[in-house]
């Protein structure tokens, strides 16, 4: 499997970025559930603590990835109905939104419940804003309901791409597997592999 993407599917770079920010997502949204309803106590400090790391490492994966897709073009779209295309390329830019606002959101009512920020406990990050309770109760809504609205946009992701794989029998989800093989046949681009 190539590094760069090509006609017929996603290089492995592009993949890596993909499963690695999915995987974080994921694990960061359970453990921020598991942890909200844990009792005071120094497991609960260091599964927040955890949760923050995780957050930002998402946030710096998901940078590096839109820098790797300047250099790296995408495959050519399957052939698909209009509405389609416009759905996956809305979800896309909501997903993209999401895993941005997320982890930022998370750094502000971190910030204004006066909490220091520290990645894996190597380095401190900056204060995003002074010490201010009242709005961190409100940030603390803004980034769970932000959660709850990816998950829904994440649902519909993964079912459009079960969709291409089990009902129209296509490429789509087999472009992005980390060991799909694209099944064959003439590639969109109408190029020969």
């Amino acid at each position: 499997m190539s590094l760069r993407s090509d006609n017929r599917q996603w290089g492995s770079v592009a993949k890596f970025f993909h499963w690695i920010v999915a995987l974080g997502i994921l694990g960061n949204g359970v453990w921020g559930l598991l942890m909200t309803g844990m009792s005071p106590s120094m497991s609960k400090i260091n599964i927040y603590a955890l949760h923050k790391s995780i957050g930002l490492t998402v946030l710096a994966l998901f940078f590096l990835r839109v820098a790797w897709r300047l250099f790296d073009r995408a495959p050519p779209d399957e052939p698909a109905p209009r509405w389609q295309r416009i759905a996956a390329h809305a979800t896309h830019v909501l997903l993209y939104g999401f895993i941005i606002a997320l982890p930022l959101s998370g750094w502000l009512y971190n910030s204004l419940h006066g909490y220091p920020l520290q990645w894996f406990k190597l380095f401190n990050l900056p204060a995003l804003a002074d010490k201010n309770p009242d709005m961190a109760h409100t940030m603390h809504a803004v980034h769970e309901y932000l959660f709850y609205l990816l998950l829904l946009v994440l649902i519909g992701h993964v079912c459009a791409a079960l969709k291409h794989h089990i009902l129209d029998r296509d490429n789509v989800l087999r472009r992005m597997l980390p060991f799909g093989r694209v099944r064959s046949g003439k590639p969109p681009s109408g190029e020969t592999p």
